[in-house]
C-alpha cells in the first residue's frame, strides 16, 4: 500500500495501476478515526474493484465556527495499518493545503457545490448551515482527483448518502454510488469516529438512541403506522439526551412522512440526531433506521 499526500502523486500513481491491472477503481472517502464500519466498505470496495483509494481527510470546509475540527480524532497511523490489512492500494491522506489554495486560507472561501435548499435545510443541514456544501464540494473534488468508478458510503449518514446521490445524477458524474449497511457495536450503538468522546456513562446513555431507533421499528411491525405516534415513542426513550431531531421520512425524497405504508416503492426511515454529554460537553451522534 503507498500512502500518498499529495494530489499529482496520487492522479500518476492511478494512472499507473490502471494501466498494471487494466481495471476498475473504488473509492472510500472518510475522515479518519478508522473503525469495523469503515473496514466494511473498504471490504466491499475490495471485492467490486480493482483499485481501491481510501482517503483520510478532516475537511475544514464541512465544519462550523463551533464544531470539533480541530479536536476531531486524527489516528493517521493506525488509519495506515488498518488499510494495509483490508488490502487497501492507495490511502490518500492530504492535509488542507494539499486540497485548498492559498486563497482559502487567506479569505475562509472556496468555489463550492451547493445542494438544493429544500434537500439541505432539513434534519443535519438545519442545524449545521454549509455543512453539506463542504461535504459535496470534497467529494467532488475527490471524484474529479481520482477518476473513480465507483464510491462508498455508509448509511448511518443517510442525509448525506442522499444528497451525494442527488449530486452525482444533478451533475453527471460516471460513478455508481454505493451506500453500505450501518455497522453496530454488540449492545446496538452504531460504530462512529465521535464515540472516542464518550465516557463510560455518556456511552450508557447514547445506547438509548438505538433502543428508540428499534422500539420504533417493532411498533411499525406491530402495526403502529402514525409518524407522530411513533416519534413521540422515540422522544420517550431519550429524554436523557438532548435530541436535535427525531423523523421520518421517504428514503427516495426525504420528505416528511405522515402515515407509514406498507409499500416495497415508498420505504420510510426514521432518522434522530441528539447530542450526549460527557466529560463536560456535548457529542452529537446520529443514527436511523428503515421502517
Amino acid at each position: 500500500m503507498k500512502i500518498i499526500s499529495n494530489v499529482e502523486k496520487l492522479r500518476e500513481e492511478i494512472k499507473n495501476l490502471k494501466i498494471s491491472k487494466n481495471g476498475t477503481v473504488g473509492l472510500v472517502p472518510t475522515m479518519g478515526a478508522l473503525h469495523k464500519g469503515h473496514l466494511s466498505l473498504v471490504e466491499k470496495c475490495r471485492k467490486e474493484n480493482d483499485i481501491v483509494i481510501v482517503s483520510v481527510f478532516v475537511n475544514p470546509t464541512q465544519f462550523g465556527p463551533n464544531e470539533d475540527y480541530d479536536k476531531y480524532p486524527r489516528t493517521l497511523d493506525a488509519d495506515a495499518k488498518l488499510c494495509e490489512d483490508a488490502g487497501v492500494d492507495i490511502l490518500f491522506a492530504p492535509s488542507p493545503k494539499d486540497i485548498y489554495d492559498e486563497y482559502y486560507f487567506k479569505n475562509k472561501e472556496t468555489t463550492l457545490i451547493c445542494p438544493p435548499y429544500d434537500v439541505v435545510n432539513k434534519l443535519c443541514g438545519k442545524s449545521r448551515p454549509g455543512h453539506f456544501d463542504g461535504v459535496c464540494t470534497i467529494v467532488g473534488k475527490l471524484f474529479n482527483i481520482t477518476k473513480c468508478d465507483r464510491a462508498y458510503f455508509g448509511k448511518k449518514d443517510a442525509q448525506q448518502l442522499f444528497i451525494i446521490k442527488k449530486m452525482v445524477r444533478d451533475l453527471n458524474f460516471d460513478i455508481e454510488i454505493t451506500g453500505c449497511p450501518i455497522v453496530r457495536e454488540e449492545d446496538g450503538l452504531a460504530l462512529s469516529s465521535r464515540n472516542t468522546y464518550l465516557d463510560n456513562n455518556a456511552r450508557k446513555n447514547a445506547l438509548n438512541i438505538s433502543h428508540a431507533l428499534y422500539k420504533v421499528k417493532g411498533l411499525c411491525k406491530k402495526g403502529v403506522k402514525e409518524a407522530d405516534t411513533l416519534i413521540d415513542t422515540a422522544l420517550a426513550y431519550m429524554e436523557n439526551l438532548e435530541v436535535e431531531y427525531a423523523e421520518i421520512v421517504s428514503v427516495d425524497t426525504f420528505e416528511k412522512i405522515d402515515i407509514i405504508e406498507q409499500s416495497t416503492e415508498n420505504k420510510a426511515l426514521m432518522l434522530v440526531a441528539a447530542k450526549v454529554d460527557s466529560n463536560g460537553s456535548k457529542v452529537r451522534l446520529i443514527d436511523n433506521i428503515e421502517l
